[in-house]
């Protein structure tokens, strides 16, 4: 950092990122960051879908993690909670696939079946 102004930007970015994690709205994504989880990427996945929210300035969604629900073979696994809507399981999702699930499912209420492994 060498100005405020950079300074500025990061804590804006950070505020942000926070909201996205703490807020109360209506949508939720959850991510399983259980030791499994973490072991097949889900802390990129968990950024991956971070950053896409903030990239598209979507903040009316909250992003929480969970432990291990003992799907490890599925791992990374997200669960994507919107009111109303049946809650869906994607299960190995890459921070590629967790991008497209933003666009997807998030932006559009698509959901990409071919990488749902449960609905309930």
């Amino acid at each position: 950092m060498k100005t405020v102004e950079e300074l500025d930007r990061i804590r804006k970015q950070a505020q942000a990122m926070t909201r996205l994690r703490e807020g109360k709205e209506t949508t939720r994504i959850v991510v399983g960051m259980g030791t499994c989880g973490i072991a097949a990427g889900a802390r990129e996945t968990l950024a991956a879908i971070m950053e896409e929210l903030a990239k598209r300035n979507i903040q009316d969604v909250v992003v929480t993690q969970t432990g291990c629900i003992g799907l490890c073979e599925q791992e990374p696994i997200v669960d994507v909670i919107k009111p109303g809507a049946t809650k869906v399981t994607y299960g190995k999702v890459t921070k590629e696939k967790a991008r497209q699930i933003v666009a997807s499912h998030i932006v559009n209420g698509q959901v990409v079946g071919e990488w749902v492994i449960a609905s309930a």
